[in-house]
C-alpha cells in the first residue's frame, strides 16, 4: 500500500527540487524552473525569494528579452557553503576541499604509511582536512561537513565490514571516528557511488535520469542513478559491477565466485597477466623495467604491444560486465571513471563504447552514451566531497515518505 505525505513534506521537497534545477543548469530563470519542474510560477517565486534570502542563490545577469520582461538568471552561489571530501584507498587518501558547486578549491595526496592502526590513519585524515580548511580560510560555520568515500561492504551506520585488501579493518566505525576526531557530521559511502553523486552533482551526469558509474581503482565498482534517485540497494552496497562473473571458469574471487570482472581487470590482475607474459618472452618495452600497473598504463599509453594487449583484454571483460549493467538497467548513460583509468582511458572507453553500440537488447530503440569522466583521477574524492551537498540540498522521494 502506498502512504501519503503532508504539506511540510511536499513544501521541503519542492524546495530541492527548485534548488536542483538550479544547480544542474548554467543558469536559469524562474519560468524555465516552473516549466521544468512542473511548479506554479508562483510556488517557484516564493522558494527562490527563500533561497535568494539564505543565500544559497544568486542572481547572475538577465537572458534576452522576447518582448517582455527580460528573465534574471539563477545561480547557485558557490561560496554558501564548503565540504571536504576524503577518499580512503587501500594504497593512498585523496582530499578535495569543494565549493557548493562541487568545485575543487584545494586538492592533496597523501600514502597511507604501512602499519598505522586505524584510529592512527583517522586521525590523521581529521588533522589534514582541518589543516585544509584553515589553509583557505574557510569558517567552520561554512563547512557542510565531511564526505568520506571509501571500500566496502559499510553497514547504515558507517561501520567498515571485511574490507578487502585492509587487513584490521574489520568492524572498524569509520564515520564514527571522524566525527569525533574533526568535530563535523560526516557523510560516507563506498567510492563508486561516491563517484557516481560526485558526477551528478558537477559533472557529465546533472541533467541524465538514470545513468551507471564503472569505477576503477584498486577495486572495481559501480553507482547507480535510477529516475533521477541515487539507488544504494537494502545495505547500501548495491552497484558491485566488479562481482559480475566474465570468465565463468576463470580465477578464484574473494567473494567467493570464479571468473569475477574484478578478479581479471583490477590493476593486481593485469600486473600478474603482464609479468606471466614477460616470463614466457613476450617483447615488451618494460623487460627490466619495473612491471607495476602505472609502468603498463604508461607503456601501453606509448604504444608499447604487450601492455597495450593486456589492457585491451581487461577493456573487453569490462565491456561484457558493461552489456549486462545496460540490458539489465536500460540506463541513458554509463560514465567511466576512477584513477586506474590514467592514461589508458581512450583503450577502456573505445572497447566499451563499441561493445554497448552493437550488443544491448534495445540497442535498436535508444543509444547508451558512454563518457570518460573529465575527473576520473579525482573522482571519488570530488564525489566524496558532493556526498555532502547531495544529502543536505538534493531532491529525494524518501523524504515525502513517512518515517
Amino acid at each position: 500500500m502506498q502512504m501519503g505525505t503532508n504539506l511540510p513534506k511536499v513544501g521541503s521537497y519542492n524546495r530541492a527540487v527548485v534548488l536542483e534545477a538550479i544547480q544542474v543548469s548554467d543558469g536559469i530563470s524562474r519560468v524555465q524552473i516552473a516549466k521544468r519542474a512542473g511548479l506554479t510560477a508562483q510556488t517557484v517565486s516564493v522558494i527562490v525569494r527563500k533561497l535568494l534570502e539564505e543565500g544559497l542563490v544568486i542572481e547572475d545577469g538577465s537572458l534576452p528579452s522576447s518582448g517582455g520582461k527580460p528573465r534574471t538568471i539563477l545561480r547557485v552561489d558557490p561560496t554558501a557553503g564548503y565540504a571536504v571530501g576524503i577518499h580512503f584507498d587501500p594504497g593512498a587518501i585523496s582530499y578535495v576541499l569543494a565549493d557548493l558547486a562541487g568545485q575543487p578549491v584545494t586538492k592533496l595526496h597523501t600514502d597511507v604509511p604501512p602499519g598505522l592502526e586505524p584510529d592512527a590513519v583517522i586521525r590523521q585524515m581529521a588533522d589534514t582536512a582541518r589543516r585544509m580548511l584553515n589553509a583557505a580560510d574557510v569558517p567552520d560555520d561554512k563547512v557542510l561537513g565531511i564526505g568520506l568515500a571509501c571500500p566496502g561492504p559499510l553497514d547504515t551506520d558507517g561501520v567498515m565490514n571485511f574490507p578487502p585488501r585492509l587487513t584490521g579493518w574489520d568492524h572498524v566505525p569509520i564515520k564514527r571516528l571522524l566525527e569525533e576526531h574533526t568535530g563535523f557530521q560526516v557523510t560516507f559511502d563506498n567510492d563508486a557511488s561516491a563517484a557516481a553523486i560526485g558526477e551528478r552533482w558537477a559533472g557529465l551526469a546533472r541533467a541524465t535520469p538514470s545513468f551507471a558509474y564503472l569505477y576503477l581503482g584498486t577495486g572495481i565498482g559501480g553507482g547507480l542513478f535510477l529516475d533521477n534517485q541515487i539507488y544504494r540497494g537494502s545495505s547500501l552496497n548495491a552497484g558491485e559491477f566488479g562481482h559480475i562473473t566474465v570468465v565463468p571458469d576463470g580465477p578464484d574471487c574473494y567473494c567467493g565466485n570464479r571468473g569475477c570482472v574484478e578478479a581479471v581487470c583490477c590493476p593486481s590482475a593485469i600486473e600478474a597477466t603482464v609479468r606471466a607474459r614477460l616470463a614466457r618472452g613476450a617483447e615488451s618495452t618494460l623487460t627490466g623495467g619495473p612491471v607495476d600497473h602505472e609502468a603498463i598504463c604508461a607503456a601501453a599509453a606509448d604504444g608499447d604491444p604487450l601492455s597495450r594487449e593486456v589492457i585491451g583484454e581487461a577493456a573487453a571483460r569490462l565491456a561484457d560486465a558493461a552489456v549486462s549493467i545496460v540490458n539489465m538497467l536500460d540506463i541513458d548513460l554509463l560514465v567511466l571513471g576512477g584513477p586506474a583509468m590514467h592514461k589508458v582511458a581512450d583503450i577502456y572507453h573505445d572497447v566499451i563504447a563499441e561493445a554497448v553500440a552493437a550488443r544491448p537488447l534495445a540497442r535498436r530503440l535508444h543509444t547508451v552514451q558512454v563518457e570518460t569522466s573529465p575527473i576520473a583521477t579525482d573522482a571519488a574524492a570530488i564525489g566524496a566531497a558532493s556526498l555532502v551537498f547531495h544529502a543536505t540540498y538534493a531532491a529525494r522521494l524518501g523524504t515525502l515518505l513517512p518515517s
